[in-house]
C-alpha cells in the first residue's frame, strides 16, 4: 500500500494570496494570518505576491486571471462574506465559493478557500485570528500542503509513464 499526503515544509514555491476589499477589517487579518503561517512554514516571503480585489464577488476572476500566468504554485483566496438583510449572502457567497473551486480544478492549481461566510462581525472577528482561530492561516497551510501533495501525485505519475 502506498500513501501520499503533502508535508507542511515550503521554501521556494511561489503564493498569490487574493483579499477582498469589502470587509477590510476581515481581510487584513485573514491576511496578516497567512503571511504569518507561510513564514513559519518556511516559505520565503519574497515569493508571495498579495492582489486586493472590491469585494467576494471579483476574487474568481481575478484568482483565475492570477493561475492563466501559471508563475504561483497556489493561490489562496480570503476575504468575508456577512449575512446582511437580503439574500445578497446566499448568491455572493455561493458563486464566489462555486467560481473558485472551478479555478482549481480547470487550471489544476491549488486554490485554497479562506473566505468567511457568517452569520455577523462578531463571527467573523472570532475567525480571523481570535478564538476560533485564524482561517487565512489555515488557507495558507492547506496551500502549502496541497503544493507538496500534487508534487508527489505529478510526480508518481511521471515515473509510471516511464516504466
Amino acid at each position: 500500500m502506498r500513501v501520499f499526503q503533502g508535508n507542511l515544509t515550503g521554501s521556494d514555491e511561489r503564493y498569490a494570496i487574493v483579499v477582498s476589499r469589502f470587509n477590510e477589517l476581515i481581510g487584513s487579518k485573514l491576511l496578516e494570518g497567512a503571511k504569518d503561517a507561510l513564514s513559519r512554514h518556511g516559505v520565503n516571503l519574497r515569493g508571495v505576491d498579495v492582489y486586493w480585489v472590491p469585494g467576494a464577488w471579483e476574487l474568481p476572476l481575478v484568482v483565475e486571471e492570477i493561475a492563466l500566468r501559471g508563475t504561483y504554485d497556489a493561490i489562496i483566496a480570503l476575504g468575508a462574506v456577512i449575512r446582511g438583510d437580503t439574500p445578497h449572502f446566499e448568491y455572493v457567497s455561493a458563486e464566489m465559493s462555486k467560481g473558485l473551486a472551478g479555478v482549481g480544478l480547470k487550471q489544476r492549481v491549488p486554490v485554497t478557500l479562506g473566505v468567511l461566510t457568517t452569520e455577523n462581525l462578531e463571527q467573523a472577528l472570532l475567525r480571523s485570528g481570535s478564538k476560533a482561530g485564524n482561517k487565512g492561516s489555515e488557507a495558507a497551510v492547506a496551500a502549502i500542503e496541497m503544493v507538496s501533495l500534487l508534487r508527489q501525485i505529478r510526480s508518481d505519475r511521471e515515473v509510471e509513464k516511464q516504466c
